[in-house]
């Protein structure tokens, strides 16, 4: 018996500081997320709609982390009780965790496990907010926030992550949030939408993003920041299966960017920017769950696959005739049940596991458990999320005023600009004499 347990002693995981140190920037690399999704979806709006658009990104950094500490990761990954949900009265507050005491099975602090997840938290609300750009009241945004991390995300990563969860036990595969993130974000978003209707003069009014520049800056930290989200996803560095991911990163964005203007060009006769951008997005997307259970000639795969099926995707906001105004649902909707189920045709097992998919010999068993986790969170978020928007709109109200929204939410809202240009230019005397020229021009042309 003392031989037994001098061997389990040693054998049981002792702190990592090389471990601690990556997930630690892995964290901060996931919480530049969230600013850098509010750049993405704030250059995709109109003018008037800017500031708005990233605060409703920014503000998720605030309510979430306080839910988190309170209730939200004990309810994520505390005690399991019924596959459902999580609870563990130690962690409420977070009061009763040891500095080096470990996260079960690895060599890293429970205090840097529970501050990663609070940035998957943290973005994925923020994620539904670009479907509904122009349009909500931002203290109805906010409650939404709060009612829908405790009642949608803090059960379902319980399902996705936490030990006991059903999906989890089931061995449905999410390496980083393909289910839990995406396709609950991109659910609830429809499901938000399809209750406070469209905005004022949708598929009337060109409503074209103003501007791009701030689209590639967002899209860009999106895929710095994502290295962190997905790599970071395996809690640690020592055997490999973090590098591919890494690797799987990179290789699917690249592809899925490529499909995406490949198919823009000869849909539309353009490479565009903004094509770009969203196509690089929706790889990430798709890779999220299955770079770890891929080869790398399978994320190229997986990525070109989400980009093109994306791609034809958000056009289909004007077919059926739901506003997703920045394209949430055609993208991370999508794009996360593409990625979720191509793991059941392009897992290797030579991965994160040795389950295989149905292109490397291992049928279709692991696909029907992919569709059993995508579809339960897709419905789940769906009818809950549109449960939520109908609860709040027929009490505090979800929409603000159609002469605020035509006006601008900015200044309706916030009492701001995102832009002011009133002291450009050299004052009222110059702007006033500004048309003389070009008056004086034109009458030269008659002339002439």
């Amino acid at each position: 018996m003392a031989s037994a347990a001098i061997t389990l002693a040693a054998d049981a995981p002792t702190l990592s500081s090389a471990n601690t140190g990556f997930m630690l920037i892995c964290s901060a690399l996931v919480m530049l997320m969230t600013p850098g999704l509010a750049f993405f979806y704030g250059g995709m709006v109109r003018v008037k709609s800017t500031l708005n658009m990233l605060m409703m990104s920014f503000i998720s950094l605030g309510i979430v982390t306080i839910l988190w500490v309170l209730y939200g990761f004990s309810m994520a990954f505390g005690t399991d009780s019924g596959s459902i949900i999580g609870w563990n009265s130690d962690w409420v507050g977070l009061s009763s965790i040891g500095l080096t005491q470990l996260w079960d099975g690895y060599t890293i602090p429970i205090f840097v496990f529970l501050v990663f997840q609070l940035m998957f938290a943290i973005i994925t609300p923020a994620l539904i907010s670009g479907a509904l750009a122009d349009r909500v009241k931002f203290t109805a945004w906010a409650l939404f926030i709060a009612l829908w991390a405790t009642l949608v995300y803090f059960p379902v990563a319980h399902w996705v992550w936490g030990a006991g969860g059903w999906a989890f036990e089931l061995g449905v595969i999410d390496f980083a949030g393909g289910t839990a993130v995406h396709i609950n974000a991109g659910a609830a978003a429809l499901g938000v939408i399809l209750v406070i209707g469209k905005r004022v003069g949708f598929k009337k009014d060109p409503m074209r993003p103003h501007s791009l520049p701030l689209v590639m800056l967002g899209a860009g930290l999106l895929w710095f920041g994502w290295f962190g989200f997905n790599a970071g996803s395996w809690l640690g560095n020592d055997d490999g299966v973090g590098a591919l991911m890494f690797v799987n990163t990179q290789v699917a964005t690249a592809a899925a960017m490529l499909a995406w203007l490949i198919y823009e060009k000869i849909r539309h006769g353009a490479f565009t920017t903004l094509g770009a951008a969203s196509g690089a997005v929706a790889g990430l997307v798709a890779i999220t769950p299955s770079g770890g259970a891929v080869s790398p000639l399978g994320a190229i795969a997986v990525g070109a696959i989400a980009g093109l099926l994306c791609a034809m995707a958000v056009g289909l906001k004007y077919k059926l005739g739901y506003d997703d105004s920045l394209d949430v649902v055609g993208v991370h909707l999508v794009g996360g049940v593409v990625g979720s189920l191509l793991i059941g045709f392009f897992a290797s097992g030579k991965g994160q596991s040795d389950v295989a998919g149905l292109f490397y010999g291992g049928g279709l068993t692991q696909f029907w458990k992919q569709c059993a986790g995508v579809f339960a969170v897709l419905a789940y978020s769906l009818i809950v999320s549109a449960i939520l928007a109908f609860i709040l709109d027929k009490t505090i109200g979800m929409r603000v005023s159609e002469d605020d929204e035509v006006a601008g939410i900015d200044q309706a809202e916030h009492a701001e600009t995102a832009y002011d240009f009133s002291g450009a230019g050299g004052g009222a005397a110059r702007t006033a004499a500004a048309p003389a020229p070009v008056a004086a021009a034109a009458s030269k042309k008659v002339d002439a």
